[in-house]
């Protein structure tokens, strides 16, 4: 039997379990009024996964690239948290919380990137 079918599926299923392990450690060590676990997620996954694409994974393909970059930065990080954060601080009345976490996740997680890269070039 051909195995080959359903090794990306693997990969996916493995990372994505310990990038969703990985996240739900960060959210029960890190539990405060403000989304500080989200941020914390956002700009290490940003700033990891830039290092290792740019370190390794230009020239890295197949079931490991898939792992980490689909499986495990998928689970580990995601917008939609961001996003649903961003809408309660507003509907809570917390527009000054809410900006800054757009602001944090969107500015400073694309400078972690920068980082990443800047780190693999080293």
């Amino acid at each position: 039997m051909d195995m080959s079918p359903v090794v990306p599926f693997v990969a996916v299923a493995v990372g994505g379990a310990l990038g969703a392990l990985s996240r739900f450690c960060v959210y029960r060590a890190v539990e405060t009024a403000f989304p500080w676990a989200t941020f914390i997620v956002n700009i290490v996954g940003c700033c990891l996964a830039s290092f290792l694409m740019f370190r390794y994974g230009i020239y890295a393909d197949g079931p490991m690239k898939t792992m980490v970059f689909t499986g495990f930065f998928g689970a580990f990080t995601t917008m939609s948290t961001f996003s649903i954060d961003t809408v309660n601080l507003l509907c809570d009345g917390q527009y000054w919380n809410a900006g800054g976490n757009i602001v944090l996740n969107s500015v400073v997680c694309v400078l972690g990137a920068v980082g990443g890269r800047y780190l693999a070039a080293m």
